[in-house]
């Protein structure tokens, strides 16, 4: 009895020990099948990935490259946005309104420069005239005074000279200039003045209408050329599919720069017109003044008999 029960312990103790021999090589048959499924699917999976990494790779050059895009939208910048770059890179209507509005301020400057010298030229010899008029005795003297080289072209001295002209073919043609008909000849030399007054204001005023049409026409000539290239950019930015600053700044900087110029060019031109105007309006006082003078002058030389 006792030995059979040692039989069955030793029995049992066996079983157990083969079953705890058996257990790894049974884990390893079961993780075998799992294995190559495991490996096959990083496998399966790496095309998949591959695949979608093409475009998410090209996507991100694209946006570490944004100069490869920008050729596109805004001609390419490598060296710096700068205003000659901008004008060099801007399409060609920009690129003509741009070049326009400069001309255009170049002529206002030169413009004002010619009529401040043309303006200080005027005012000298006219004071010169006036002290040499202011000295005359007779109507002969003043004739004398107006028609000499040194007064040529003066405004001042073309009213004496065209007043004591018709005075002079008034007496050439028999007439009596002084007594009775005194105030028929001083209305005819008034006439006479009044036709020279007529063109100085014409004479004076050169240039004025240039500089009015650039002041008022220059800022909308500059915003076409800016309407033109910020359309042209957001076709660019349309076709490139690409909203980066970076990328578009560049063409809208371009066409910003026309309403610069268009600026640049008007605000001088109207600074320049207002101020001519005003002196334009000053030597007409002058010369109105000057008008009544003579007039008085003639008047009393006739009345004298001179």
């Amino acid at each position: 009895m006792l030995d059979s029960k040692k039989t069955n312990i030793l029995l049992a103790m066996a079983g157990a020990a083969v079953l705890m021999a058996s257990s790894p090589v049974l884990a390893q048959d079961a993780a075998a099948p799992a294995a190559p499924a495991a490996a096959s699917a990083p496998a399966a999976g790496e095309a998949a990935p591959a695949a979608d990494a093409a475009p998410a790779a090209d996507a991100t050059a694209a946006e570490a490259d944004p100069a490869s895009v920008g050729e596109s939208v805004g001609g390419g910048h490598g060296g710096g946005i700068t205003p000659i770059s901008m004008f060099m890179e801007a399409t060609m209507v920009v690129k003509l309104v741009m070049a326009g509005l400069l001309l255009a301020s170049i002529f206002s400057w030169t413009l004002l420069l010619i009529k401040l010298l043309e303006f200080a030229s005027l005012n000298k010899v006219t004071n010169r005239f006036l002290e040499a008029f202011r000295g005359s005795r007779t109507i002969a003297d003043m004739r004398r005074v107006a028609t000499s080289e040194e007064f040529d072209g003066n405004p001042l001295a073309d009213m004496v000279a065209a007043a004591t002209e018709e005075i002079e073919l008034s007496r050439q043609a028999g007439l009596d200039v002084t007594g009775a008909n005194r105030d028929a000849t001083v209305s005819r030399a008034a006439n006479a003045v009044s036709a020279v007054q007529g063109g100085l204001g014409i004479r004076l005023s050169g240039g004025q209408q240039f500089l009015a049409s650039v002041g008022s026409g220059g800022p909308f000539i500059g915003l076409f050329g800016t309407v033109y290239g910020i359309m042209n950019s957001f076709i660019g930015i349309a076709e490139s599919n690409t909203t980066n600053l970076a990328v578009v700044a560049p063409g809208i900087a371009e066409a910003l720069l026309a309403t610069g110029i268009g600026l640049f060019a008007a605000i001088p031109a109207v600074i320049f017109y207002n101020y001519f105007n005003t002196r334009i309006a000053a030597y007409g006082a002058r010369a109105d003044g000057f008008v009544a003078e003579l007039l008085n002058a003639i008047s009393r030389q006739l009345d004298k008999g001179a």
